[in-house]
């Protein structure tokens, strides 16, 4: 089962010597599909370095939201799984052995993810969002689907600026594939540095939910309850909270969403297609 690894960097160059590392040790068969959306901090010449030991790695330059950038290397993959994670993670060496394992018997696999960094962010975590009883709000960053499935549900959104990866995750599974868990996949993935860079993920983190019920609906009953009590218990839980919901208003407030339009109106730029395979 070979896989494309499609990787969307923007400015990596502290950490993409790190996650190349642990990429080109992983079981074969894959390549590695680098896109970059318009670095100017020597990511590409980090990678082209790269390139000149490991064939297995192209690189293309695709500036755009993150939707766009994947989509682009999703199109310029060749194997029939495409697995992504992000630039400021670093893979287990067993990782792509284990999403095989999951694929044998899921249409999308998701591995575990550990967060490294300062201590009160590593213990922050996510809130799960639930839909026909699958966790479809695994992130990208450590996450294989049959080509199939991106085919069949035209890819990522690009109209998003996060959650594009749940918005995927929703419109497969609403169209019945089956999406498995396995906790032998591991990443480990780089909280940010400093307290700016962290509110401000926090703040976009809580724009994207917000498109989310602007594309499907109201989705508080995809929630559980008791697991945003229990992701609030320190200080900087609830600070990641406040900035959230900050985004989710500001994006309720100040985006307008292509869907609420009749199809044959929406803004051409919020579509994609994949061309014919």
């Amino acid at each position: 089962m070979k896989i494309s690894i499609v990787l969307n960097l923007l400015n990596e160059a502290k950490h993409i010597r790190d996650l190349l590392d642990s990429l080109v040790v992983q079981e074969p068969p894959f390549e590695i599909i680098v896109v970059d959306a318009g670095s100017w901090d020597g990511t590409v010449e980090t990678v082209k370095r790269y390139m000149q030991k490991h064939p297995e790695i192209q690189l293309f330059h695709k500036p755009g939201s993150r939707g766009e950038s994947t989509n682009f290397g999703i199109i310029k993959a060749k194997a029939d799984v495409i697995a992504t994670t992000g630039g400021d993670c670093i893979a287990n060496p067993f990782w792509l052995k284990e999403l095989r394992e999951t694929l044998r018997s899921y249409d999308i696999a998701a591995g575990k993810t550990i967060n490294i960094g300062y201590h009160a962010f590593q213990e922050l975590e996510r809130v799960e969002l639930y839909h026909r009883g699958m966790d479809i709000s695994y992130p990208s960053g450590n996450m294989a689907w049959h080509r199939k499935v991106l085919d069949d549900v035209v890819g990522f959104d690009p109209w998003f600026v996060t959650a594009e990866d749940i918005d995927l995750n929703y419109r497969a599974v609403e169209k019945g594939y089956r999406l498995g868990y396995n906790e032998e996949a591991i990443v480990y993935h780089r909280m940010k540095e400093g307290f700016m860079k962290f509110f401000k993920q926090a703040f976009w983190n809580g724009w994207g939910r917000k498109q989310l019920t602007m594309k499907h609906g109201r989705l508080w009953g995809s929630y559980k309850p008791q697991r945003l009590l229990e992701t609030s218990k320190s200080l900087w839980a609830v600070a990641r909270l406040l900035f959230a919901v900050l985004g989710y208003l500001m994006c309720k407030f100040y985006e307008k969403s292509p869907y609420a339009l009749p199809a044959e109106k929406r803004v051409k730029r919020f579509r994609f297609v994949f061309p014919g395979r």
